[in-house]
């Protein structure tokens, strides 16, 4: 007896279903548990839909993001792309959903220490979307702080520290106080009121965003190893090596249960803590 075909809402519903557990694992820190379910997803997906339905978009889109944070960058790049190519032909190249393309190919290049090259895909990113939502909306508050994060890299502070304060401002009316983007633009803003030699200021920014991603992602959490590398780093330069120490020690566990060998934030927090030792020796 032949086997009747996967109707096409079944399909989407599995897709859907398998892209909800692997997009969980992924904000959990959990990337080699996440990745299978999302080639299974695209898999699926390609099979039911083809190769250029915007549900396989969406899949190609969420790797991307996984594979951003597992360092697999020329993997991010070749997806996105595939990503914005399906979205702007059935969307058209205005849409909200290809900003977010823009946003996430600008967060790749910020990823990359390609601050510059970054730039031009945020600024588009803020353009649609702006002219799609408006000024005040928290998707276009997300690409402001991105776009702002890549100025920063290229020490452009008079243009990100407004921002910044524009982006927190948006998101603490829409989430209260208590968020994790809040979370990310506090380290952002730290760092760069550390560059601008406001130190206390910096501090206080550092802890509270430390503090804050505990609270939302667990001490764990690969992003909390993130802002304990930053803080530690703070504490180096101002020679608080006794503050450092312990800092590098945590942000170094998580990365190497989380993060593959040669994954660029791990190697970053190897050196720094490298570093350390050597002048606390």
């Amino acid at each position: 007896m032949t086997t009747p075909p996967t109707a096409p809402s079944e399909t989407k519903a599995r897709v859907l279903a398998l892209l909800e557990e692997a997009d969980a694992c992924r904000a959990q820190g959990r990337y080699q548990q996440a990745e299978p379910l999302y080639r299974r997803a695209l898999a699926e997906a390609e099979a039911g839909f083809g190769a250029a339905h915007l549900l396989v978009a969406s899949v190609l889109n969420n790797l991307a993001v996984l594979y951003k944070y597992t360092g697999n960058f020329d993997e991010v790049a070749r997806l996105y792309q595939r990503a914005l190519t399906i979205t702007e032909t059935k969307l058209g190249a205005e849409h909200p959903n290809v900003a977010t393309l823009y946003h996430n190919l600008g967060g790749l290049e910020h990823a990359r220490g390609r601050f510059a090259e970054g730039e031009p895909y945020a600024r588009r990113s803020v353009e649609l979307r702006e002219k799609a939502l408006g000024p005040d909306h928290v998707d276009v508050a997300a690409d402001v702080a991105a776009l702002a994060a890549l100025l920063d890299g290229q020490q452009k502070y008079d243009e990100s520290e407004p921002l910044y304060h524009r982006a927190l401002a948006i998101f603490e009316r829409a989430y209260g106080p208590e968020h994790y983007e809040i979370a990310v633009n506090l380290n952002n803003l730290a760092a760069l009121k550390n560059a601008q030699g406001h130190s206390d200021e910096a501090e206080r920014l550092y802890c509270r965003a430390l503090a804050l991603k505990e609270k939302l992602l667990g001490a764990d959490h690969p992003d909390v190893a993130m802002t304990l590398n930053n803080l530690a780093v703070f504490y180096k330069a101002a020679g608080r090596f006794a503050e450092a120490e312990p800092l590098y020690q945590r942000a170094l566990a998580i990365f190497e249960r989380t993060l593959d060998a040669d994954h660029p934030k791990l190697k970053t927090c190897r050196e720094n803590y490298a570093r350390l030792l050597k002048r606390m020796a």
